[in-house]
């Protein structure tokens, strides 16, 4: 018996030591990360700084960015062996890496290349981050000496308010427009926010500069001999008929041409330009970009008086600047019309290659104060002319269903890019120009403005690289891309080169890509460019949804403190980036679910590919709904960061004046602001002569804005330290804080400072800064009242709307006049029998809040019926008289999640009312449900098709007039 005790005590004692020795193995292997072995020690690190790391949450002391958990795999704590010192590694740009265990070890040159939002993804080829889809980029790590690494110190979190490691708040409140002076931080505050890049970065850079500059090659110049002269310009402004959609529109030319002339100087002499105006309204002209005496800036009702019909008037100043600028109408949404051009202004010596002036623009049949009005009045045509409905259908077809709910849950509509369907794209007045005059081996500059009025462009080119010379008319260290994205009223001087006798095309393409535009340079075969799909909106919504709090205000994602344009939220949307859009977000949820919360690497193949693992679902390598762009892995894509210009561009000293502005806006009833206050409602942001003031941009709202300061170059904070580039436009994004500043050295005078989207800045969002001592140059404003009242007169502007339903029982519907807070509204009821009665409702009120989700208002109720007093009693046990009833009401509407509007109001008789109701619920394409009921027992459902812009076909069913269909228009 103890025998066998002893027999089966050895093999127990053999089984554990097995079980042990099987668990040691499972612990080490790579793949066990989640090994009870495995450290539980947290690090914390930057997104795009990883060697910056922590012990505690924070910020990276270089970028500001919310420092992340470091995503590596846990090793066993174990006695190290020894480390055998390598040979030192030569001297590189690039950063070294580090090889797995009983591996050979790269060499020293090696580049690694990883994704700035998930840097535990890591490959030895460039891609695509199959995460979220962005372009990896190489891993900027510092090489380090073969020898024992010291202890890593902890970065201590940044400071709350502290500027070098600005965060972004949970939740942003608006921020009212304040100033305030602050000392000169001893030249430190170009670092305030895009810090200046460490010497590798730096490095990496200037490699990249000089091969763009090897590849430019050299470039002649030839000097202007003629000394400096006034030139004058004549330009008449006329009405005129154009055909650039099959359709003859109305539209305003300039000397007979759309665009308006181009008007060519060389630095150093004066401009003389006639306007005549033949135009029966008044008009103006803003010289974008210039350094001018004030009152030639051409803002009516703040620098000049408007141009009257039949009237001339004369601009006349200095050309002491150079580079590619623009000019156009500031007066009304002329320039949608026809009336802009480019505005060119030579150096004494320039370069002595072809150069084509470029102005990119959009072509609307419908009349523009109709788009805007439209626009106001929340109508989703533009949508339903794009493609870009994200119906409740659509959302089921392709799986998006609980994103479709979310997104309307948080009160938002669909998303979009753009505002508006444009009939044609131009450039220089064409869709499709031509210059076949080059031959192979030509290079050729392109002066590209944007004087489009809405529209985001893409350039791109057949030919190659388009090489970065110039923004804004100020020259920067030249940068090889594969295509730009250039904003609303910015511009760019580019160098392309024909690479054999054939015809290339240099491609521009709307952000939200229903059309095109195309410069043919040389002749021959014709080379297309690739042209880009459309954008995946659902997509772009689920990011959208992660982004919004409940409130309406935008958060911070982790590791997203946004920079711009560096980390773009539409690039999810990019197909050419991130794959098509698969059919099953199902299965992203799910994969999103699973690796919720895990710590583990992403292994990437040599190809620059996923390396999936064939038992997994096959959603794991469509991560975030997204798939590999396999023949675009390389494009590279210009953003500000890789701008820098060839001289230091730091202010002089002076004193510092320090302002923030949140730009907000209200999509919904496209009222756009600063601070939420639109031009109207706010007072002039006052500056004196001499000082340096640095503007902190926080845009929380869901679209992006070109803002432009008029009158001054502004330095953007874009991490090129001392040689920050100079711009008097910036893109900011969703979600991005920038800064930029600028030394106050005019003469005095009101400068505008607002979003150069057209129908933004028409709705409120400006400002104006003011110099606070007296103006030199008198403008010819003579009486200020008059002036600030024409001024304010846009955003003020109250606008039409409404509908009208012709059906089998009767007719109902709605009139509203509304402006940027208040609205006026008639809803009626008519039944086409008598027994059915009259009813109309009369509400006055204003909007309240950011959002504007509250509205209080006062009325008047009239129903009649003269056939039926039944005397029914509603649900609060009230009596509704409805033989003759008059009423005064006062309530109050609040928008609830999922925008289902409620209303709450009491009359004069003392009897109150509760109401539920949503319009325009999105069910297909062209198809929209309306629903409402209240505690009067009254309620209504209806269905309405999109025919066309103004005409549907209805059909709804009423709790006291019945079932009845027939037409519905809308206004």
């Amino acid at each position: 018996m103890k025998f066998l005790n002893k027999i089966i005590m050895n093999k127990l004692l053999l089984l554990l030591i097995m079980l042990w020795f099987q668990q040691v193995l499972y612990a080490e292997h790579p793949a066990h990360s989640h090994s009870v072995f495995a450290s539980m020690q947290t690090v914390y690190t930057c997104p795009m700084h990883p060697e910056v790391k922590s012990g505690k949450p924070g910020n990276c002391p270089k970028c500001g960015m919310k420092l992340v958990v470091q995503k590596t795999k846990a090793t066993k704590p174990s006695t190290p062996a020894p480390v055998k010192k390598a040979p030192a590694p030569k001297p590189s740009s690039q950063g070294t890496s580090t090889a797995p265990a009983k591996k050979p070890a790269p060499p020293a040159s090696a580049v690694v290349y990883t994704c700035p939002m998930h840097p535990e993804v890591t490959s030895n080829k460039p891609g695509n981050c199959p995460k979220c889809g962005m372009k990896l980029v190489v891993q900027k790590s510092k090489p380090t000496k073969p020898s024992t690494p010291a202890p890593v110190k902890k970065a201590p979190p940044a400071k709350t308010g502290n500027m070098d490691g600005m965060t972004m708040p949970a939740k942003k409140e608006a921020v009212p427009a304040e100033t305030k002076r602050v000392s000169d931080p001893s030249g430190e505050h170009q670092n305030m926010v895009m810090p200046a890049k460490d010497k590798t970065e730096v490095m990496e850079d200037m490699d990249a500069m000089q091969i763009a500059k090897a590849n430019l090659g050299p470039i002649k110049t030839i000097l202007n001999s003629t000394p400096p002269r006034t030139v004058r310009y004549d330009l008449y402004i006329a009405d005129t008929m154009v055909n650039f959609s099959g359709k003859s529109k109305r539209a305003i030319a300039v000397n007979g041409q759309i665009p308006m002339p181009t008007l060519t100087f060389t630095e150093g002499d004066t401009a003389l330009i006639y306007v005549h105006n033949r135009l029966k309204e008044e008009t103006s002209l803003h010289w974008h970009g210039l350094f001018l005496p004030n009152k030639m800036d051409g803002v009516p009702f703040l620098t000049q008086m408007p141009i009257k019909p039949g009237a001339t008037y004369v601009y006349k100043f200095p050309i002491i600047q150079h580079g590619t600028h623009w000019y156009h109408s500031h007066s009304g949404l002329q320039e949608q019309l026809g009336m802009y051009g480019s505005f060119i202004m030579n150096k004494r010596e320039e370069w002595n290659i072809p150069t084509i002036p470029v102005i990119i623009s959009e072509w609307l049949d419908m009349k523009p104060d109709e788009a805007h009005r439209s626009l106001h009045a929340a109508t989703d045509w533009f949508a339903v002319q794009k493609g870009a409905e994200q119906t409740y259908s659509e959302a089921i077809k392709l799986g998006w269903f609980k994103t479709k709910v979310k997104n309307e849950w948080k009160r938002m509509n669909a998303m979009d890019l753009t505002d508006i369907y444009y009939d044609s794209l131009l450039i220089n007045g064409r869709n499709q120009s031509y210059q076949p005059q080059f031959k192979a081996g030509d290079k050729v500059r392109l002066r590209i403005a944007n004087g489009g009025a809405s529209d985001y462009f893409w350039l791109s080119y057949s030919g190659g690289k388009i090489t970065v010379v110039a923004t804004d008319g100020n020259d920067v260290e030249p940068v090889e891309v594969d295509r730009l994205i250039i904003a609303v009223s910015e511009t760019y001087d580019v160098v392309v080169t024909i690479p054999e006798n054939k015809s290339y095309e240099f491609l521009a393409t709307p952000e939200d890509r229903t059309k095109f535009t195309s410069l043919w340079l040389g002749s021959g075969p014709k080379v297309p460019a690739v042209r880009w799909n459309r954008p995946k909106y659902f997509l772009g919504m689920r990011m959208m949804n992660d982004m919004m709090d409940m409130n309406g205000n935008l958060v911070e994602m982790d590791g997203m403190a946004m920079k711009n344009q560096i980390m773009d939220m539409n690039t999810v949307m990019y197909p050419e980036i991130t794959g098509e859009e698969i059919r099953s977000a199902s299965k992203v949820e799910r994969m999103d679910k699973r690796n919720a919360g895990k710590k583990q690497t992403t292994p990437i193949t040599e190809n620059g590919e996923v390396a999936v693992d064939n038992r997994m679902d096959p959603a794991s390598s469509n991560m975030a709904g997204m798939e590999m762009a396999k023949n675009n892995s390389e494009m590279v894509s210009l953003n500000y960061e890789m701008l820098r210009a060839p001289e230091k561009t730091t202010l002089p000293k002076g004193p510092w004046r320090e302002i923030k502005f949140d730009l907000t806006g209200n999509m919904n009833r496209y009222v756009w602001s600063i601070d939420n206050r639109v031009v109207s409602e706010s007072d002039k942001i006052l500056i004196r002569k001499g000082e340096n003031v640095r503007i902190i941009l926080f845009n929380n709202s869901m679209m992006r804005h070109p803002m432009h300061l008029h009158g001054h170059d502004f330095r953007l904070l874009n991490g090129q330290g001392e040689n920050a580039i100079m711009k008097n436009i910036i893109d900011i994004m969703p979600m991005e804080r920038d800064t930029i500043e600028f030394n106050a050295n005019e003469r005095g005078g009101d400068w505008f400072f607002h979003c150069h989207i057209l129908y933004h800045m028409m709705s409120g969002m400006g400002k104006v800064f003011s110099y606070d001592n007296e103006l030199v140059d008198k403008t010819d404003i003579t009486n200020p009242k008059v002036a600030k009242r024409g001024l304010n007169s846009e955003d003020r502007k109250f606008h039409k709307m409404g509908s009208v339903g012709i059906e089998s029982n009767g007719s109902d519907g709605e009139f509203m006049m509304a402006s940027t807070r208040f609205k006026l509204s008639t809803e009626w009821r008519l039944g086409l029998k008598a027994m059915h009665g009259n009813e109309s409702e009369t509400n006055f009120g204003r909007y309240l809040g950011r959002n504007q989700w509250l509205f209080p208002f006062i009325g008047f109720d009239y129903h009649r019926n003269a056939v039926r007093n039944e005397g029914e009693k509603n649900m609060f046990g009230q009596i509704s008289n409805q033989t003759n009833r008059k009423a005064f009401v006062a309530g109050i509407q609040y928008t609830l999640p999922m925008l289902f509007i409620a209303e709450q109001r009491i009359d004069s008789k003392g009897k109150l009312r509760f109401q539920l109701s949503r319009e325009d619920i999105p069910v297909a394409p062209r198809l929209r449900l309306n629903i409402s009921g209240n505690t009067d027992k009254e309620y209504t459902t209806g269905l309405r098709y999109i025919v066309t812009k103004y005409f549907n076909l209805s059909t709804h069913y009423d709790s006291d007039m019945g079932f009845g269909g027939g037409l519905t228009l809308t206004y």
